[in-house]
């Protein structure tokens, strides 16, 4: 079974672009701190739709368990405390399961 978590990001007005290449950087480097991260990819939204939300994450794992332990981490924990939270507005998150 694999595990998807699939997070969505609004960010607070006057975000700059250094700030989002900041949180870029440190999701880029989840996947080397973090050995459960089977695939992981992350990006802006392109501008195709008004509504659609600023910036995305998804993350797969080989269990629950494993999206827990990085959930957890205390390397995921500091960038979301560091890179996440300073811009944030709004978050959105899922996990479900491929077959």
């Amino acid at each position: 079974m694999t595990v998807r978590h699939i997070v969505l990001f609004r960010f607070n007005d006057g975000t700059t672009d250094t700030q989002i290449a900041h949180l870029a950087a440190g999701l880029s480097a989840l996947p080397e701190a973090i050995p459960e991260i089977r695939a992981y990819r992350h990006g802006p939204d392109i501008g195709l739709n008004e509504t659609s939300w600023d910036y995305a994450a998804y993350g797969d794992f080989d269990s629950p368990e494993d999206y827990k332990v990085y959930r957890d981490h205390p390397v995921h924990q500091e960038m979301i405390r560091e890179r996440v939270l300073p811009i944030l507005a709004e978050r959105a998150a899922v996990q479900l399961t491929l077959s």
